[in-house]
């Protein structure tokens, strides 16, 4: 029964994921080559177009399968998977082993020169993988060569022993070579366990690429801790506000400095913890079973990958405690910085109270002061108006009396005048506050 119902968007694009990138089944010997090519900006139509264009010279069909982050290609005798993830793309070359071929031969042979050249990219992982029977080839016999040849090999069986794998990981000619015996697996285990050692070459390289940046953060993080223990020190010996502004400006800036290490290194060293998560899952679905005299891939990856993985989780967390550290003595310093700015306001505050009640005392004599101007003019103006009446109307009245009289009641309204003009003053600025 159809279902008829309202579907999320995303429904089918999610159920699709669970079954991306299925390993191609190996249906006998087989030369595969592998590249993981760091995109760098590359965009995934360019990657696109240029599969495109190994499909004209080799006249094969690309069909894309799940949103087109993995194509197929079938051209006969070679075989094409490529994958895009986040920061890099696989190119896996599948070529079919004929009885005539060379010792030496690979699948990236098989491809156009000028089309490989142009790859867009850089390549960080090639690999080359030889599968093939384990009855053309005596496991033993294997095993005996690499104990003469005094190399450091690692070789183990994997499947609970359906198959035995061998590799030193070492780069040759810009290479690294597997060698995969086929003793009893199935067609799609035997893809599951090649796809598995390529993926654990390519995390292993791509966690790695952290561990340059964890030393060049090493470097930082010891300047930067002598830095901040002298400051500290230089903190106990601070004799007054501006020694500890000098103290907290260098802090800040040491602050600045380690956040944007962090901001830099941050998806770095995220990104180192999780392919160093899949090697070990890769590693534990490979079922590996010792061989005598033999160190099998989880021992190698534990002896070379994971002291290095270490160092830079260390130094990601050693980082992140810097940058806690510096911010709390920054905190430590701002208030003790703080507290003596509370201080030096506290003392203006006080300096400004007693200028205002300065100012008050002072205003207030001045006031009294206008009183005095104010009615000795006044009582001049009565002693003139008076004698100008005495010689006219009043010829009895005396200048000097009316302006003995004229004295007290001038200054009293004089007062009484600045005092309501002084109140209404008052009145109009607490308005203006309770309005603010």
């Amino acid at each position: 029964m159809t279902l008829h119902l309202a579907e999320h968007p995303l429904r089918q694009r999610l159920n699709d994921e669970v079954h991306a990138r299925p390993p191609m089944a190996l249906e006998g010997p087989e030369w595969i080559s592998y590249l993981a090519v760091l995109h760098e900006g590359t965009e995934a139509a360019a990657e696109e177009a240029h599969l495109q264009r190994l499909c004209a010279a080799l006249g094969a069909n690309l069909c894309p399968v799940i949103q087109g982050d993995h194509w197929v290609m079938d051209a006969g005798r070679l075989r094409l998977k490529w994958e895009r993830h986040n920061e890099f793309s696989g190119y896996t070359f599948f070529l079919a082993r004929e009885p005539g071929d060379a010792p030496d031969t690979t699948a990236i042979s098989a491809l156009p020169a000028d089309w490989l050249a142009g790859l867009p990219g850089s390549v960080m992982v090639a690999t080359h993988v030889e599968f093939r029977s384990a009855a053309d080839l005596d496991p033993e016999e294997l095993l005996a060569d690499l104990h003469r040849s005094g190399d450091s090999w690692v070789a183990t069986t994997v499947a609970d022993g359906a198959a035995w794998v061998a590799s030193d990981f070492q780069l040759h000619d810009g290479w690294s070579r597997f060698l995969v015996l086929d003793e009893r697996l199935r067609h799609r285990q035997a893809g599951r366990t090649v796809q598995r050692l390529l993926e654990i070459e390519t995390y292993r390289m791509m966690a790695l690429l952290a561990f340059p940046v964890a030393k060049e953060v090493s470097r930082l993080l010891a300047r930067a801790e002598g830095e901040v223990a002298d400051l500290m020190d230089r903190m106990g010996e601070a004799r007054g506000p501006e020694d500890e502004r000098l103290l907290l400006a260098r802090l800040t800036r040491l602050a600045a400095e380690i956040e944007r290490s962090v901001t830099r290194t941050a998806f770095r060293f995220g990104a180192a913890e999780a392919y160093y998560a899949l090697v070990q899952q890769r590693v534990r679905e490979l079922r590996e079973h010792r061989l005598n005299g033999f160190p099998p891939i989880s021992e190698f990856m534990d002896r070379r990958l994971a002291p290095a993985i270490n160092t830079c989780l260390s130094v990601a967390r050693r980082q992140t405690d810097l940058s806690t550290r510096i911010a709390r003595k920054s905190a430590l310093l701002r208030t003790r910085v703080d507290i003596e700015l509370e201080r030096q306001n506290q003392q203006l505050l006080g300096q400004m109270n007693r200028r205002a009640k300065l100012q008050l005392r002072l205003q207030e004599t001045v006031e009294g002061l206008s009183v005095v101007a104010i009615t000795y003019y006044a009582s001049q103006l009565v002693s003139y108006l008076a004698k100008g009446l005495s010689k006219t109307v009043l010829p009895h009245l005396s200048p000097e009396i009316a302006s003995a009289v004229s004295i007290p009641l001038i200054a009293a309204v004089v007062a009484v005048s600045i005092r309501r003009m002084r109140r209404a003053l008052a009145a109009e600025e607490l308005e203006q506050g309770e309005g603010h």
